[in-house]
């Protein structure tokens, strides 16, 4: 799937078409670039301030936003790298606690693709060339790294010794590079591992478990994972946290659902097993009550989209894009909707994804499906994911635009789009909302 950005500035667009050039596109794996790449901009890895690394499947931008919150809230200046973008590529990059300005960017992506031009990489290599390059030159407390894809081939699985590691939620997903098994995921996640820097996991299946442990062992990492060295349980509202440090009790997140308390506290659970950062139980408190993630489970604000809808609807987003994701989402809805409102569900699918894994969780909930494609990218016909849409049970309709299909929308509603990050960044532009 090839992965590109535009943008506003003159300057950055220059190099983005740079890059599309350069570029053969599409997901490579590898460490080899991307070292050959760093090598000839100085190794920028080695400068960096204490590093905290993320990977999983679902959760581990959100479990990024926690951190980064908890550690501000204690007062630290924290780089931040994460991916996708979903308006503009400078969401990506995050220098002591700022978005990365165009200028920034324009200068650093000309560095990284004048030293580019016989290696070919990847937009993502570039991304985290250029991430690592801005965080090298500033001073700053902390930085937090979020995987791209998988783990042990992912371009940044360039530190030697980051503070700590941590794997959030696993699932299927990107099947043709990470293997058909959860088992097998979790491996190329647990690859992360770095000899005596923990490795904090939540808890996973006895198979996925296995895989995670004996990759840590391989390592040499110490595994620090849920149910074993650490736990976290929702009690009357509240997340009751406890390891061999002691008990919290934390305030529920203000990002709805609760699979963002299991993220919190992954978050928790990395900042209270290593020993440089020191955040106090009201930072980490205050960080879980402050994080905010665009695209998870968000509603929109007044907008030209929102507008479309009849008096009394709602218009809510989320970029999930696999089966757990779509569970997490529906279970969310089941339990907090007091009214009468309908669900209605826009949709749409990466040709790599999985549709009807994502769509049979709404089943009983949603009152239709509206089906729409994601402009640039290899999707699935809107008309296709009708028919499968209305296999399953639903009234469904395909759709040229999401405008079109908010026009489907007779009666007050409850309309979640759903189905992508990359829809999700259609719609904020769309809608006048530019995530900061």
């Amino acid at each position: 799937m090839a992965d590109f950005a535009r943008s506003d500035s003159g300057a950055v667009q220059t190099q983005l078409d740079r890059l599309a050039k350069l570029s053969p596109g599409g997901d490579r794996l590898g460490l080899e670039r991307i070292v050959q790449l760093l090598d000839r901009l100085g190794r920028p890895q080695d400068r960096l301030p204490p590093v905290l690394h993320i990977a999983g499947t679902n959760g581990k931008g959100s479990t990024c936003a926690f951190l980064r919150a908890m550690l501000e809230a204690a007062g630290f200046n924290v780089h931040m790298f994460t991916s996708p973008h979903l308006v503009r590529f400078n969401e990506r990059i995050r220098i002591a606690g700022k978005l990365v300005t165009d200028e920034q960017l324009a200068e650093l992506l000309t560095e990284v693709l004048d030293c580019s031009q016989d290696i070919e990489p990847s937009f993502f290599e570039v991304a985290t060339a250029a991430a690592l390059l801005a965080f090298s030159r500033t001073p700053a407390d902390a930085c937090i790294l979020e995987v791209g894809l998988g783990g042990r081939l992912d371009a940044t699985n360039v530190v030697d010794r980051p503070l700590v590691c941590g794997i959030a939620g696993l699932g299927i997903d990107h099947r043709q590079w990470l293997g058909n098994r959860l088992s097998d995921i979790a491996g190329e996640k647990a690859a992360i591992a770095k000899r005596g820097v923990p490795l904090v996991t939540q808890r996973y299946s006895p198979p996925a478990a296995h895989q995670v442990q004996r990759k840590a062992e391989e390592a040499g990492a110490p595994w620090i994972g849920r149910g074993a060295l650490w736990e976290s349980r929702l009690i009357r509202g509240e997340i009751h946290y406890r390891d061999s440090h002691g008990a919290l009790t934390l305030p529920m997140p203000s990002l709805p659902g609760r699979h963002q308390a299991d993220n919190a506290s992954l978050a928790v659970a990395m900042l209270r097993h290593q020993d440089v950062l020191t955040v106090a139980p009201e930072a980490m408190a205050k960080g879980i009550r402050s994080a905010t993630w665009p695209a998870r489970l968000q509603k929109l604000a007044a907008g030209p989209l929102t507008a479309m809808l009849p008096k009394g609807s709602e218009l809510w987003i989320d970029g999930g894009h696999n089966a757990s994701a779509a569970r997490q989402v529906a279970d969310h809805l089941r339990r907090t909707a007091r009214d009468n409102l309908p669900l209605v569900l826009i949709f749409a699918s990466l040709t790599t994804k999985d549709p009807r894994a994502m769509l049979k969780p709404f089943a009983g909930l949603a009152s239709e499906i509206h089906t729409v494609p994601i402009a640039d990218y290899d999707c699935r016909p809107p008309t296709a994911l009708a028919e499968l849409a209305a296999e399953l049970g639903f009234r469904a309709s395909g759709n040229e635009t999401v405008e079109q299909a908010l026009g489907r929308v007779g009666q007050p509603a409850r309309v979640l789009i759903f189905g992508s990050l990359y829809l999700a960044g259609e719609v904020f532009r769309a809608n006048g909302e530019i995530p900061d």
